[in-house]
């Protein structure tokens, strides 16, 4: 079993296109299958190198490894073969007209009250008349010929499907300027690599009716096709590139991490219920195509959110050492321990980093009560039993118990109205901190 993930490196991966890329790899792993890397390059005037080795970074960030690359832009003349293939038999042919008179059949077939499908006046022209052009430097665009019966297939997630390709324009497989369209591409690599599933999203569903008579013209058994509801925002309405804040590069800056990323993605519109999971393989033995169903799943930002809190909770610090290797400050096992339950991003323990250790902005205008917080304060070497000790000292010299008593003095410390534990926060701050915290020596 073979299938495919085929970006085009004209853009960063958007959140809509990483999920293909996931379902994929997880398809292929769950199966002893192999995923392939494609490169849809063949737009040389917006695929840049920058833009695929972004694809491959963000991919590898998220743990999904390709067991073999291939870039279609060394693939040229494998698509021109296909195309003489098609011309011989007759199930492709060349049109002159411009992009204008295109567009102005479209307009009088649409003012006309008739679907805008290409009228095949191309079709009419006699070798003779062709040749004529092509003298006078007319350069054709090429289509292939549908042959406008029903196509059938089992779909692997939207089940029987049927498309009457009378509905269609004979698609464009050439460009005049002699550059090949993804819809002839896309077949020609499949048939080649021997891919066996091809799983997209539904907005794909007629382009692979047109495909599936393009593997037969070209004498090809159509793989399995799969077709993905599309994802839509909280709102129902539908994801774009141009969004901000959904790109994994987007994503990785505001500190959220792939283990959440994917867990809500492998998940989201199937019919089992979303949570964290630890690792890739624990979402590969989970995964199931069949659970998969036909209505619009919603990506909820705060739902990511959630599950990236989730799994800081969840992993313990040999597991992110690696990832907090990068700071620039150290992070012991204590101090992850400690803060592991109070951050949302990655981005946070920066946040928590400081108020243990740095300089912060803190709420002690009490001085009555920050004296005697002083005061109380154990002189000693701090132990677990320091918090409980100096609590009940500074009850009997303040009167004040309960949150009169807890609140206050996490502002004094921390600034903050909620956090860690207290007895375990103020046995890795240390007395030293806690001294200058309570003397706004901050």
């Amino acid at each position: 079993m073979k299938v495919r993930f085929a970006p085009s490196p004209t853009g960063h991966l958007h959140i809509g296109n990483f999920r293909t890329a996931l379902v994929n790899f997880l398809f292929a792993k769950k199966n002893n299958g192999h995923f392939m890397l494609r490169i849809d390059d063949t737009d040389q005037e917006r695929s840049l190198i920058e833009y695929e080795n972004a694809i491959k970074e963000d991919l590898s960030w998220m743990n999904i490894g390709w067991d073999s690359l291939e870039k279609q832009s060394s693939r040229l003349s494998c698509y021109d073969n296909a195309l003489q293939i098609l011309l011989n038999k007759k199930r492709a042919y060349p049109c002159f007209e411009t992009a204008d008179e295109l567009s102005l059949k479209r307009k009088s077939q649409l003012s006309s009250g008739k679907p805008p499908i290409y009228d095949r006046s191309s079709l009419k022209l006699s070798d003779s008349e062709i040749v004529d052009l092509k003298s006078k430097g007319k350069k054709p665009h090429y289509r292939f010929l549908l042959n406008h019966v029903d196509v059938n297939w089992d779909d692997l997630v939207k089940g029987k499907s049927k498309y009457n390709m009378s509905n269609l324009s004979d698609p464009v497989i050439f460009r005049e300027d002699g550059r090949v369209i993804y819809t002839l591409a896309s077949v020609v690599d499949d048939i080649d690599f021997a891919v066996t599933d091809i799983l997209r999203g539904e907005d794909h569903m007629t382009n692979s009716a047109a495909q599936i008579q393009l593997f037969e013209a070209l004498g090809s058994s159509p793989p399995r096709l799969g077709h993905l509801s599309l994802l839509t925002d909280i709102s129902g309405e539908g994801l774009s590139k141009r969004l901000g804040s959904l790109s994994l590069k987007d994503l990785r800056q505001e500190g959220f991490q792939p283990m959440a990323i994917s867990s809500l993605l492998s998940k989201v519109g199937t019919s089992d219920a979303i949570d964290i999971f630890k690792n890739i393989n624990q979402i590969i033995d989970n995964f199931d195509i069949n659970k998969f169903g036909k209505s619009k799943p919603k990506f909820d930002k705060m739902e990511l959110l959630n599950l990236n809190s989730k799994f800081f909770q969840l992993i313990d610090f040999d597991d992110i050492s690696g990832q907090l290797n990068t700071l620039d400050f150290e992070i012991t096992t204590e101090f992850w321990n400690l803060i592991k339950g109070n951050i949302n991003t990655f981005n946070d323990i920066k946040f928590w980093w400081d108020i243990v250790y740095g300089k912060i902005k803190t709420i002690n205008d009490d001085h009555e009560f920050t004296h005697l917080a002083l005061k109380t304060l154990p002189n000693d070497s701090f132990d677990k039993n320091t918090w409980s000790t100096w609590t009940s000292l500074l009850m009997k010299e303040s009167g004040r118990k309960g949150k009169d008593l807890f609140k206050p003095l996490r502002l004094c410390l921390t600034g903050q109205n909620n956090g860690p534990e207290m007895a375990n926060l103020v046995l890795t701050m240390g007395r030293q901190k806690i001294v200058e915290r309570l003397n706004n020596k901050n």
